[in-house]
């Protein structure tokens, strides 16, 4: 986080926290980083070092959580810093792969910012809605305050959380159950939706130079071309240059989940608080995949897609018979009241492939989408460089569009889901508990255990 400066002095936020929080040096709190498992009122039953705290749990108050809600949302406006022509031969090139021009704390692949965050408390769980910039940098509390009130929408009355008796494997992995999710502590789940940008990827690759233009195969259907033999045949595609579909993974997209989480870690780290990334719920649980909801209720209540069992699942998935159909579900949405909070650009979401791609190609280049909104990049640019940008960068070219939309539809046809080698919507497996520190504990039993920042938090932030 950065300051306000005035006449070469930090100007101060008013309030006495977040004054202490600006003013930190980055590498104190780099350096000085440690987990800090242990939130107020826990107990640690550990032989001759047991712990019985005194205390009752505080939850962070709202200004606390603010703060860790602003390091998930949108800081800015990001810059399209790139060549627009191949040095080599001054051909065009792809210079517009962005999905969005909003910046987050940390980086995106084609700057999907493809994470959504959920926020759990003692009052609720709480989906984190992605808000555009702020006019200014929000670094008071009023104004922090204001935005995390706009971006929770609240999709849980209660904290997520399996069943008394339920927190043991596969809900909560060993000895996380007995400090993890407990009453007092806020935690931020990250899921990723993959969806945008496989296919935004999928057309970025296709941008390659003629004779570099991979041909995808499917590596679960004995390497056959994945949906691209045309595109072979007439030379689009480089036959020799073949691209399994499962090496494309998820596509990067999933590391600007790490990435925040660890943002959110460091800050909490500088505000005086204990944090701590581990394992999650058991994300399949916590979405509400079928196969466990009967056990464990519908939890966020997520829309799983599964495919119809077809005799070719035997050697292409290794599903012998109908019944284990079910293994191959995966989320594609969420919805409350009739909202689609999530939707992955996939069906149900979308009547055909081919239309999810074009749903990703209208929201980057038609009528309201991100290379139409000239205001955005008059805002990024100095004088009017950003509308020479807009001008000068090359966009996708028919082709791409057309063999993206062919593989897409392979995909689908031959899968029953999109994507099918990787989920449409992502979940990393952690999630950052913030909470206010036992102290005494720490105290007690640890060299060094609390840094300058966790034993002053009271003072400053209450």
């Amino acid at each position: 986080m950065t300051t306000h400066a005035e006449g070469g002095r930090t100007a101060g936020s008013g309030h006495p926290g977040l004054d202490d929080l600006l003013a930190r040096p980055l590498l104190e709190t780099v350096w000085r980083r440690r987990t800090h498992r242990v939130s107020r009122g826990a107990s640690v039953p550990a032989g001759s070092m047991s712990y019985a705290s005194p205390h009752s749990p505080e939850p962070l108050d709202e200004l606390e959580e603010a703060v860790l809600i602003a390091i998930t949302g949108c800081t800015g406006l990001t810059m399209p810093d790139r060549p627009f022509d191949d040095p080599c031969d001054g051909k065009p090139i792809m210079a517009k792969p962005n999905l969005t021009m909003a910046g987050r704390t940390a980086g995106s692949p084609d700057n999907a910012q493809a994470t959504h965050f959920f926020m759990i408390n003692d009052s609720g769980t709480y989906l984190l809605r992605n808000l555009p910039p702020a006019p200014k940098e929000p670094f008071d509390a009023a104004t922090l305050i204001d935005r995390a009130r706009l971006a929770k929408v609240k999709v849980l009355d209660q904290r997520l959380d399996v069943a008394e008796g339920l927190r043991d494997f596969p809900a909560y992995l060993d000895s996380n159950r007995f400090l993890s999710n407990l009453p007092g502590s806020t935690l931020f789940l990250p899921v990723v939706d993959l969806s945008h940008q496989y296919i935004n990827a999928i057309m970025y690759l296709l941008t390659q130079p003629d004779g570099a233009r991979p041909t995808l195969v499917d590596d679960r259907n004995f390497y056959r071309p994945a949906g691209v033999k045309k595109w072979v045949k007439n030379g689009f595609l480089n036959k020799d240059v073949k691209l399994p579909l499962g090496a494309l993974g998820p596509l990067r997209t999933q590391i600007e989940a790490d990435l925040l989480v660890q943002n959110l870690m460091l800050v909490a780290e500088g505000m005086g608080l204990g944090a701590w990334i581990h394992a999650s719920i058991n994300p399949q649980i916590a979405l509400g995949d079928p196969k466990f909801s009967r056990a464990y209720g519908q939890m966020l209540g997520f829309t799983f897609i599964t495919p119809r069992w077809r005799l070719a699942d035997a050697w292409r998935w290794q599903l012998p018979l109908p019944k284990f159909a079910s293994v191959r579900s995966h989320p594609v949405g969420l919805e409350r009241a009739g909202e689609r909070l999530i939707a992955a650009a996939c069906p149900p979401y979308h009547a055909s492939m081919s239309d999810a791609v074009d749903s990703v190609i209208r929201a980057k280049f038609g009528t309201g989408g991100v290379y139409a909104d000239k205001d955005v990049f008059a805002r990024i640019y100095k004088n009017d460089y950003g509308q020479r940008y807009l001008a000068e960068a090359s966009e996708y070219e028919e082709r791409v569009i057309d063999c993206a939309r062919d593989i897409c539809e392979y995909i689908l046809a031959t899968h029953g889901r999109f994507p099918a080698h990787t989920d449409a919507i992502h979940v990393p497996g952690i999630w950052l508990q913030a909470h206010h520190v036992e102290n005494d504990y720490y105290d007690r039993f640890f060299n060094h255990g609390l840094t300058e920042a966790h034993r002053r938090h009271a003072e400053l932030w209450d």
